[in-house]
């Protein structure tokens, strides 16, 4: 049986500047994934099947791999955070967690749907996540379309 998070009554949905704050940071986590993909990569193309210099990055094979690599490292990096705390690094520093309505961590097929649909709501020049300003649950589109909840989790009690 799947685990609940804790918290349940003390959350409530989050809202676009907060979103927008963890997208923020994530941002930049993703860009360093995607530059150390992209240095592997090209490691791989000119030493491994011992390229010239020249030729890299030059051929169809090899912008197709790095771009589905790229893809997929994004990929991995988001699944793996929601899937195992609802939370990436960006959504910690803000608060936030991605979870199902009844409070579980979501699914390996949710978070395929959630990142899918994130990308068609960026490149609809942003109106998946305007679609929060709208939506009377303040659900996104990859919310909708994944049937999860971006919650704000409350501030923890100071330490002394």
């Amino acid at each position: 049986m799947q685990r609940r998070f804790d918290q349940l009554d003390d959350v409530w949905p989050a809202g676009l500047g907060r979103r927008l704050g963890g997208m923020l940071y994530d941002a930049f986590l993703v860009a360093a994934i995607w530059l150390l993909v992209t240095v592997l990569h090209l490691l791989v193309f000119r030493f491994g099947f011992g390229g010239s210099a020249e030729a890299v990055g030059s051929g169809l094979a090899q912008r197709l791999t790095l771009q589905l690599l790229l893809v997929a490292s994004a990929f991995a990096f988001f699944a793996f955070c929601w899937g195992r705390g609802g939370m990436t690094l960006g959504m910690q520093a803000w608060r936030l967690r991605v979870q199902t309505p009844d409070g579980r961590p979501i699914s390996l097929v949710q978070s395929l749907i959630r990142y899918a649909v994130a990308w068609l709501s960026l490149a609809a020049f942003g109106l998946g996540y305007l679609w929060v300003l709208i939506d009377a649950e303040r659900r996104s589109w990859p919310d909708l379309a994944s049937g999860t909840r971006v919650v704000v989790l409350p501030k923890s009690p100071r330490r002394r």
